[in-house]
């Protein structure tokens, strides 16, 4: 008999260890080679655990449990022989009628017996009834102590009017469930953030009308063109990687008594995912174009949907972006992404009246904000960086694009 031990494989360097997430087969089944076996979580992403051959299973983790890197999971039979599967199947019609038969003729006579016992318990006797007419009470809101559960006259005394908002026989079930690897590692680094670092955030806001107007005029094209969507987070990424030339300190981190510049722009996004917040990376955002930021956000969010996402491509930034507004968030003070020292958070779109050139026009308005490390940038970095994204969104053509709208686009 050959018999394989599937181990752990590493998912990145400094993991030592995962958890089992889910088991995507049962003890006992037959897997292909290459087929997906299990998920694992890590304290940076959720990995897939693929079947090294083909033959028969025998589990050796419980999903939930935390394993080394290296250490056997399952076990695969190569010797065993592919099921037909055609034998099982055929004996299964035949028996779900009587299952159903004896599942329809068992419930009958409770569902009846439940409707008599709740019509007699909420039956109150004329006395009673009279009492529970002048406190205002229902007689469903009371338990009765009569025969069959019928109301009696003393349950109507002592019954109560409940408190204003107080429940009265609601579900108050509650449930525990253990975070995963990659939440709790997470939970961890935002704690530490917290505590580890000097962090302020400054506020402003940004006209999106001409991003509106460039998309309204050109998204049909773009598409068409390019095959991807033309939105917001491309102009987002470039008016950052600009403001992150002219405002070198904000695209460093702190490492002990040293500060770490970095002279490319790796911008972290942040894309929700099935198994929580995400953030992969645009490697070198700076020399992308429009068309390249938006191909390149679309591959990295499909990969994260997936479960597709690796450890390399999460790890690295430089800058994060952050879209609360896409939940309909209207304000908020983003956290920082260690070891980056800032992330900027946009925020959803209102049409706001606000003064232009003296007068009150309506204008697509968004909140934006910059969360930063004091300890490395100051506060004049921080509005000044802040303002140069603004100007960028604000004025897209002028800022982003050279003056060309369609060489910008690439149509």
């Amino acid at each position: 008999m050959s018999i394989l031990e599937m181990k752990v494989p590493s998912p990145g360097e400094s993991i030592t260890e995962v958890e089992i997430a889910t088991w995507l087969v049962q003890d006992g089944d037959y897997v292909e080679k290459d087929q997906p076996i299990a998920e694992v979580d890590s304290d940076k992403a959720t990995l897939e655990l693929p079947a090294e051959q083909s033959g028969i299973i025998t589990l050796k983790a419980e999903e939930g449990e935390v394993v080394q890197v290296g250490q056997v999971v399952c076990l695969i039979d190569m010797d065993a022989a592919k099921p037909a599967g055609s034998a099982a199947p055929a004996e299964t019609p035949k028996e779900e009628p009587k299952a159903e038969v004896k599942k329809e003729e068992a419930p009958a006579p409770k569902v009846e017996a439940a409707k008599t016992e709740t019509y007699a318990a909420q039956t109150p006797s004329p006395a009673a009834k009279k009492i529970l007419d002048e406190k205002g009470i229902a007689p469903s809101q009371v338990q009765g102590s009569g025969r069959d559960g019928r109301i009696t006259k003393d349950d109507a005394v002592t019954a109560s009017v409940p408190a204003m908002g107080t429940s009265t026989g609601g579900n108050r079930a509650q449930s525990t469930t253990k975070l995963s690897v990659l939440r709790r590692k997470i939970a961890a680094r935002l704690v530490s953030v917290k505590n580890e670092t000097a962090m302020l955030t400054t506020f402003n806001e940004v006209d999106m009308s001409e991003i509106f107007r460039i998309r309204k005029q050109y998204k049909e094209e773009f598409a068409a063109k390019h095959g991807i969507g033309l939105g917001f987070m491309s102009f987002f990424t470039k008016a950052v990687t600009r403001a992150l030339k002219l405002y070198p300190d904000v695209n460093a981190s702190i490492d002990g008594d040293f500060k770490i510049n970095y002279d490319f722009a790796d911008i972290s996004i942040a894309v929700s995912g099935p198994k929580g917040l995400m953030v992969p990376v645009l490697r070198n955002a700076e020399n992308m174009s429009l068309r390249g930021v938006e191909a390149n956000i679309k591959d990295l969010a499909l990969k994260v949907r997936d479960g597709k996402i690796t450890v390399d491509e999460m790890t690295g930034g430089t800058f994060t972006i952050t879209n609360g507004g896409t939940f309909g968030s209207m304000m908020s003070t983003p956290i920082i992404n260690p070891p980056q020292s800032a992330i900027l958070g946009m925020h959803n779109i209102i049409q706001r009246p606000v003064a232009v050139d003296g007068q009150v026009v309506i204008r697509p308005m968004m909140y934006v904000a910059m969360s930063y490390d004091h300890r490395i940038i100051d506060g004049k970095e921080s509005v000044g960086f802040l303002v140069a994204v603004k100007e960028a969104i604000d004025n897209p053509v002028e800022f982003l694009m050279d003056g060309d709208e369609r060489k910008a686009l690439e149509l």
